[in-house]
C-alpha cells in the first residue's frame, strides 16, 4: 500500500514536532476534504474499514462529535472507550485494583485491533499535575504500534489549532502579515487548561503571523512555549510580543482570540523523578482570577481591532463573562465557521496518520 510521510506518526506535540510545511499540507488536505463534503462527493473509501478508538477523560462536544462523524464520513468506525465505563488506563504508581489497567497493556492490545487512539485529558483526571496528561499520551505512544492523537491535554490542543489555522486561511487567504492576538478572558471557572492558548500562539508563530499574547500577571504560559514562539518569529522574520493590557492586545489586530485559562496557581508541578515540587493553590487562583473580571470582550473592545478584524473562540464560551452576546453573535464572530472546521481538520489528521487513500 502506498503511504505518505505522515503515516503512523503521533499527533501529540504537533505544534513542536511538525514542520510549517507539514502543517500547510494538512491545511490543504482539510480544505480539499471540506470541498468534497460541500459537493456531496463520496469519501468513504479514504479510511474504509479503519477503526479509531477515543478516550475522553473530560467532557466534550465539538471534539467528540467531529471525530466520530469525520471517520464515518471517511468510511471508518469510531469506538468510544469511555474511562470509568471501561477499565481506566493508568500510569505506574496510579493503579487502583479492579478499576484501572496499566497503559502498556491497553496500548498494546488496542494496537492489535484498531488503527489509531485519540485521547483527551487534563485537570482533575491528570491530578492537576501540569504535564501529567501530556506524559500519559506519550506513554501510550511508547507502547502503541498505531498513532496517538492528542484531542487536548494539559499542554496542547493541536487539533483545535489546525481548525483555527484553516479558518484564518479562509478569511485572510494566508498568514503573512496577519496580526493575531491570543488574549486571556475572564471566566468564573479556574479549571481551564493552558492548551488552547499555548497551541494557538505556537501554531500562529510557526506560520509566520504577527502574534501578540495578552494576559494579566499570574496567567503566564509555559516558558518553553514562549521560547519556541520567539524562535518561530525569528525564523519567519515576523513578530511575537507579550502585553499585560487588555486594550493594547486588541488594538489594530486582524484576529482576536480572547479565552479563559487557568493561572499559574492552578497546577501542581512535578520533577523528573515524579516528586511534587510545587503545589497548586486554588484559593490564590480564585483571587487572581476575580481580579481579572474586566478582561471581557464587549462591542467597545471590538472597536479597537482592524475594521475587517474577526473574533475567534474555540467554544464553549462563557457568555456574559468571557464575551458579550452581541460580540459572539455579531458580524465579526467566526466561531461557528471555526467549529465546523474541526470536522475537516480532524478528517485531515486521521486520513494522513492512518494511511488514507485520498
Amino acid at each position: 500500500m502506498r503511504t505518505n510521510k505522515f503515516y503512523g506518526r503521533d499527533w501529540i506535540d504537533a505544534e513542536m514536532d511538525y514542520t510549517r510545511e507539514e502543517w500547510e499540507s494538512l491545511i490543504e488536505v482539510a480544505l480539499e476534504l471540506k470541498r468534497r463534503y460541500a459537493m456531496n462527493e463520496d469519501t468513504t473509501s479514504v479510511l474504509r474499514g479503519r477503526t479509531l478508538f477515543t478516550m475522553f477523560f473530560n467532557q466534550s462536544l465539538r471534539t467528540r462529535s467531529t471525530f466520530a462523524a469525520g471517520i464515518q464520513q471517511l468510511g471508518g468506525f469510531a469506538v468510544d472507550l469511555e474511562p470509568g465505563k471501561t477499565y481506566t488506563p493508568a500510569r505506574k504508581g496510579f493503579d487502583i485494583p479492579y478499576k484501572t489497567e496499566r497503559i502498556k497493556d491497553v496500548a498494546e492490545m488496542l494496537s492489535r485491533v484498531g488503527d489509531a487512539i485519540a485521547i483527551r485529558m487534563y485537570g482533575p483526571p491528570a491530578n492537576w499535575i501540569y504535564g501529567f496528561a501530556n506524559d500519559t499520551m506519550k506513554e501510550f505512544a511508547e507502547y502503541a504500534g498505531i498513532p496517538i492523537i492528542n484531542m487536548e491535554c494539559d499542554k496542547y490542543h493541536p487539533t483545535q489549532a489546525l481548525a483555527d489555522l484553516i479558518t484564518i486561511r479562509e478569511k485572510f487567504g494566508g498568514f503573512k502579515g496577519v496580526k493575531l492576538t491570543m488574549s486571556f478572558a475572564y471566566s468564573g471557572s479556574i479549571e481551564k487548561p493552558r492548551a488552547v492558548p499555548q497551541s494557538v500562539v505556537l501554531a500562529a508563530t510557526k506560520m509566520g503571523m504577527e502574534v501578540t499574547l495578552a494576559h494579566p500577571e499570574g496567567f503566564e504560559l509555559d516558558s518553553r512555549v514562549i521560547e519556541a514562539c520567539q524562535k518561530n518569529a525569528e525564523k519567519n522574520n515576523s513578530a511575537f510580543r507579550i502585553v499585560n493590557d487588555f486594550e493594547e492586545g486588541f488594538r489594530g489586530a486582524d484576529v482576536v482570540y480572547p479565552k479563559s485559562w487557568g493561572s499559574t496557581y492552578c497546577f501542581n508541578y512535578m520533577d523528573e523523578t515524579g516528586k511534587i515540587v510545587k503545589r497548586a493553590d486554588h484559593e490564590k487562583a480564585k483571587e487572581v482570577n476575580e481580579a481579572a473580571r474586566s478582561w471581557k470582550t464587549s462591542r467597545k473592545q471590538m472597536e479597537l481591532v482592524d475594521k475587517n478584524g474577526i473574533y475567534m473562540h474555540c467554544l464553549p464560551a462563557d457568555r456574559g463573562q468571557e464575551v458579550e452576546d452581541d460580540v459572539i453573535d455579531g458580524p465579526q464572530s467566526v466561531v461557528i465557521d471555526e467549529a465546523e472546521n474541526r470536522l475537516h481538520a480532524h478528517k485531515a489528521i486521521m486520513a494522513m496518520l492512518m494511511g488514507g487513500r485520498l
